[in-house]
C-alpha cells in the first residue's frame, strides 16, 4: 500500500504534525544553543581556573628563588662573622641555623677564593675544591642563581630524598666581600623537593572527576619538574614543553588562555602555560609552568550539561505536540460540522443550516461571518476601484507638473532649451503655413564671468534673473522667452521680421544699460538677430546665424546689437 501524501491528511493531523515538527526542531535547537552556551562558559571557566593554578604556582616559586637568594646576600653581608674567618665557629653556627631555618637547603658552605670549602652543614665537602662549580666561578663576581642540575659531589653524602628520585639542586651564591676584596663565596644547594611542596599545595586533592597535574620546564623547553615521581620517566621518553613557540596555539597562550593540546602519552589535555616572574633579574631562570587536566574530566560538567539541555528539551517538546494535537482535535471536529452544514446547504436540504461552533472565539464567530463575507467583498471592491481612480488622476497631475518642471529653467522661471525647441518646433510649422516672418534674438550678458568670479555666483544669479524680468516686461505675450544655458537668452519673435527683431533687440540692450544693479552697477548684454529665411529653414539653422550674429556682437566691443549676415 503507497504511503499518504502529506495533503491527503486530516486537518487535525494536519496541524499536530506540522506544529510538532517545529515544536520538537526549535526545542532541539534551543536546547543545543543553550547547552552549547553553558558549555562554552563551563569549557572557559575550567581553562581560567587552570591558568589562575599554574600563575600562582609561577608566583611561588618565583618567591621562593627570591627568598633564598636575598638569604645567599644576607648570610655573604654578615663581615662581623667573616672578619674571624671563613672556618670560625661563628661562621659554622651561622651556616647550621640558616639550614635549621630553611630545610630545603641540603648544604650551606663556604669556599675561600681559591675555591677550597672551608666551612659547610654537616661538615659535608669540608677541604674540597669546588673551583670548577659554575656556581662558584659565578659567585666570586656577583649574585647567582643556578638552573636546576644534578647533584655530583654530594650524591653519594646525602640521605635519599622523601620522593624516591635523584637528588637535584638549585645554586644560590653570593660573593664574600671584606672592604675591597673577596675573599670566598657563600653557597646554598636548595633541594628540587621544595618544589615538590610547592606544586603539591596548589594542585586541587586528585578524584575521579579532577585530576589537575602542575609541570615546570625550563628555559630551552626541558622538563625539569613532573608529578608523582614522573620526570625521571618523561624526560627518558623525551617529554618536552606541549606548547611550542612555532605552534599555531602560541597565540593563545601568549593571551593567558588555556588551549587543548596532545601531550606525549597520545591524550589530550587542557593545558595552561605560565611563565614564571622572577622578581629580580638574577632569579629569572626563564621557567615555564604548565598545568595541565584530562579533556575528559576538565569538559565532563560540560558535556553532562549539554545532555541535560537536551533531554529538558525533548520532554518540553513531547508534551507541547501532545497539546498540539489535542487542540487540533478539538478545532478539527467543529470544522467538520461546518463542511457538512455546508454541503447540506449546497444540496438544497430543507432545514438546514449553518451550526454555532464553540471549539473556539475564532471558529464560533466563521459562521456568521459566512453570511457577511460576500457583502464585504464587493463593498471592498468598489473602493478599491475608487482608489485606484483618484490614484490614476494623482498620477497624471504628477506627471504634468513633472513635464513642466522638465520645461522650464528652475533659476528663472522661463523656458529652458528643451521647452524653447518645442515652442520653436510650433512656430516654424506656423510661420510656415501662414507665410509670416519669424525672427529670434539671442542674448548674452558682457562680462558675466567676471562677475560670478568677482561677486560670487549668487550675485551672478540675480543678474541671470534681472535680464529674465526684462525682458518677460519688454515684450509681447506672444513672444517666447527662454535660457538656453548660462548667460545665453533667447528670444522667439512670431509675426516679426529682421528689421523688426533688430529694433526690438535695440530697445532691450538700451533698457538693461540704463539699469544700476546695487551690487555690480552698471550691466550690459549683446545680441544677434536672425530670421527664418525660407520654408527649408529649420530652427537649428537660424539659431546658429542668431550665435553667429552675437559672437559678432561681441566681437565689435558687446553692449550693441548685430544682425545675421
Amino acid at each position: 500500500m503507497s504511503l499518504l501524501r502529506f495533503s491527503d491528511h486530516s486537518l487535525r493531523s494536519q496541524i499536530a504534525l506540522v506544529f510538532g515538527t517545529l515544536v520538537v526542531g526549535l526545542a532541539v535547537l534551543l536546547s543545543l544553543g543553550f547547552g552549547e552556551l553553558l558549555k562554552l562558559r563551563i569549557e572557559r571557566d575550567a581553562g581560567t581556573a587552570l591558568q589562575v593554578i599554574a600563575e600562582n604556582a609561577g608566583k611561588l616559586l618565583a618567591n621562593g628563588l627570591q627568598e633564598r637568594s636575598r638569604e645567599a646576600e644576607v648570610l655573604a653581608a654578615a663581615e662581623a662573622v667573616w672578619t674571624k674567618g671563613l672556618d670560625s665557629a661563628e661562621a659554622h653556627h651561622m651556616l647550621a641555623r640558616s639550614q635549621a631555618t630553611h630545610p630545603h637547603s641540603a648544604w650551606i658552605g663556604v669556599a675561600d677564593a681559591q675555591g677550597v670549602v672551608r666551612a659547610a652543614t654537616g661538615g659535608l665537602l669540608v677541604g674540597q675544591s669546588v673551583a670548577e662549580r659554575p656556581w662558584f666561578k659565578e659567585g666570586l663576581q656577583k649574585l647567582h642563581v643556578g638552573d636546576v642540575h644534578p647533584a655530583k659531589l654530594l650524591e653519594q653524602l646525602l640521605a635519599p630524598p622523601p620522593s624516591g628520585e635523584p637528588y637535584r639542586f638549585v645554586d644560590f651564591a653570593a660573593p664574600i666581600r671584606l672592604g675591597p676584596t673577596t675573599i670566598g663565596v657563600v653557597a646554598i644547594h636548595g633541594s628540587w623537593e621544595w618544589t615538590h611542596e610547592v606544586m603539591e599545595s596548589l594542585t586541587p586533592v586528585r578524584t575521579d572527576d579532577k585530576a589537575v597535574e602542575l609541570f615546570v620546564f625550563d628555559r630551552k623547553g626541558d622538563l625539569i619538574y613532573a608529578p608523582g615521581g614522573q620526570t625521571r620517566a618523561l624526560l627518558e621518553a623525551g617529554q618536552r614543553l606541549p606548547v611550542e613557540a612555532n605552534n599555531p596555539v602560541a597565540s593563545d597562550r601568549a593571551a593567558g588562555r588555556a588551549v587543548v593540546v596532545r601531550w606525549l602519552d597520545g591524550r589530550s589535555y587542557l593545558t595552561a602555560t605560565a611563565p614564571m616572574q622572577a622578581r629580580n633579574s638574577t632569579s629569572d631562570l626563564g621557567w615555564r609552568i604548565v598545568a595541565r587536566e584530562p579533556v575528559e574530566l576538565a569538559f565532563a560538567e560540560a558535556h553532562r550539561t549539554v545532555q541535560l539541555a537536551l533531554a529538558i528539551g525533548l520532554g518540553a517538546a513531547l508534551l507541547a505536540s501532545v497539546l498540539a494535537w489535542l487542540a487540533a482535535r478539538r478545532l478539527s471536529d467543529d470544522l467538520y460540522a461546518l463542511a457538512d452544514a455546508a454541503s447540506a446547504v449546497e444540496a438544497d436540504k430543507p432545514g438546514t443550516r449553518i451550526p454555532q461552533a464553540h471549539s473556539s472565539r475564532e471558529v464560533s464567530k466563521l459562521s456568521g461571518a459566512l453570511g457577511r463575507m460576500t457583502h464585504r467583498l464587493l463593498t471592498a471592491h468598489e473602493a478599491m476601484e475608487e482608489k485606484v481612480r483618484l490614484r490614476t488622476l494623482e498620477l497624471e497631475a504628477a506627471n504634468r507638473a513633472l513635464d513642466l518642471q522638465a520645461r522650464t529653467d528652475a533659476l528663472t522661471g522661463l523656458l529652458n532649451r528643451r521647452g524653447f525647441e518645442t515652442q520653436m518646433a510650433f512656430a516654424l510649422a506656423l510661420a510656415r503655413r501662414s507665410g509670416r516672418p519669424l525672427s529670434l534674438i539671442t542674448v548674452d550678458v558682457d562680462h558675466f564671468k567676471r562677475v560670478n568670479d568677482t561677486y560670487g555666483h549668487e550675485t551672478g544669479d540675480e543678474v541671470l534673473r534681472r535680464l529674465a524680468r526684462t525682458l518677460e516686461m519688454r515684450l509681447r505675450n506672444s513672444d517666447v522667452i527662454a535660457r538656453l544655458g548660462g548667460e545665453e537668452f533667447v528670444v522667439l519673435l512670431p509675426d516679426t521680421d529682421l528689421l523688426g527683431a533688430q529694433a526690438i533687440a535695440q530697445a532691450l540692450v538700451e533698457a538693461m544699460a540704463e539699469q544700476h544693479d546695487p551690487v555690480v552697477g552698471r550691466i550690459t548684454v549683446s545680441a544677434g538677430v536672425a530670421s527664418m529665411r525660407g520654408l527649408q529653414d529649420n530652427g537649428l539653422d537660424i539659431l546658429r546665424r542668431g550665435d553667429a550674429a552675437l559672437y559678432e556682437a561681441k566681437g565689435q566691443g558687446r553692449n550693441r546689437v548685430c544682425v545675421e549676415a
